[in-house]
């Protein structure tokens, strides 16, 4: 049975929804079971049991919180192993950890770009990027998403500024594609340009070639299951953000906790490469799938599969037909993305199986009258 649909006329509204339980791959939702297509627990990792054995040794002995600053009292040494696990990870000299991937993004900004400096930002980049770029001062400049060549030309005109960052994602959050890293790169050292990515979305999961990059930001809550995010650099560029990144200094450390969780779910991740290739396969099977059916899933190459709707409306009635059915994948509207671009995400776990997928497609071949369909 579904949930109730939401709210007519809230085509731009948000609400809360309240999540009563969990299990795997379903959550309970004003007193229904749905099976979740919404989470970004790529590699089913939030509940694993060695990763909450690991948040309950660390419980006992340093608490739940860090309570302080971490330039103050708030480093402790399972934040400085954590930080090193990271750091080794993306083959980067040192990393720092931050109390969300959004912050690391600010504090990454702010830090290295202000008045007088260009930010060249893929179109599509996140939300807390373009904020960042924002507040620090910095004049903003777009290129086409996913396009080197595009951002060769948004390079030139920024010749003028004293500073210039190229930035992109590595796997864009939206659209399910990757970027052109290698090429990025390259156009980022001919203009003598700082690069830098946020790999959160494919950080555990796929491999990017970040090879070059000034700059990795990453996150611990989505393939790794917890919560916090880092950036990886060199030593020097990693003692700038510790000594200049405001979202660093003047915030409470990362709660051992969430420390705890995260360093488990990176030994798991380096263990087990099972889990990655059976997200792989089932993300295809949901792709092939609603290609067959006739929804258009823009240019999905990952675990991440949207289905594109048009209008709000079209959304709305879409993910009220899968509520109905026992799924949950709610609408994504403006702003998140632009008027016309309206649609569901599905994200695909290593806890979803074979019959997961085929339950969401039948409940997709289901949807009329197609008129919903653009």
């Amino acid at each position: 049975m579904g949930s109730p649909p939401e709210p007519a006329g809230n085509d731009v509204k948000r609400f809360l929804r309240t999540v009563t339980e969990t299990q795997g791959t379903h959550l309970t939702i004003d007193g229904c079971s749905l099976l979740n297509f919404s989470s970004n627990n790529y590699l089913g990792l939030a509940r694993h049991p060695q990763v909450l054995e690991g948040v309950k040794q660390v419980l006992e002995h340093w608490g739940a919180g860090a309570t302080s600053s971490r330039l103050i009292s708030g480093t402790s040494v399972i934040h400085q192993d954590l930080e090193s696990a990271l750091a080794a990870y993306v083959r980067r000299e040192a990393a720092l950890l931050f109390p969300s991937g959004y912050m690391a993004n600010l504090g990454v900004m702010t830090s290295l770009a202000g008045p007088g400096d260009a930010v060249v930002l893929d179109r599509l980049c996140h939300a807390s990027l373009v904020d960042a770029v924002r507040l620090s001062g910095a004049r903003l400049f777009v290129y086409r998403h996913a396009d080197p060549e595009d951002a060769d030309r948004v390079l030139g005109r920024a010749a003028p500024y004293r500073r210039r960052l190229l930035v992109s994602e590595s796997l864009f959050s939206m659209d399910g594609d990757f970027a052109p890293l290698e090429a990025l790169g390259t156009v980022a050292r001919r203009h003598g340009a700082l690069s830098i990515v946020d790999d959160a979305h494919a950080l555990g999961l796929w491999e990017t070639r970040t090879e070059g990059w000034t700059v990795i930001i990453g996150t611990l809550s989505k393939s790794l299951g917890a919560q916090g995010g880092f950036v990886a650099a060199s030593r020097d560029v990693i003692d700038l953000f510790v000594n200049k990144a405001r979202s660093f200094i003047f915030t409470t450390g990362l709660s051992p906790l969430c420390v705890a969780a995260a360093q488990a779910a990176l030994s798991l991740i380096q263990e087990d490469v099972q889990a990655r290739e059976g997200v792989k396969r089932l993300s295809a099977r949901l792709r092939d799938g609603l290609k067959i059916l006739g929804f258009d899933t823009l240019v999905s190459q990952s675990h991440i599969v949207p289905i594109r709707l048009g209008g709000a409306d079209n959304a709305l009635a879409c993910a009220d037909h899968l509520r109905q059915a026992g799924i949950f994948a709610p609408a994504i509207r403006p702003p998140t993305v632009h008027a016309g671009q309206c649609r569901l995400r599905f994200s695909v776990t290593a806890e979803h199986s074979e019959a997961d997928i085929d339950s969401l497609l039948k409940a997709m071949s289901t949807l009329i009258p197609r008129p919903l369909l653009p």
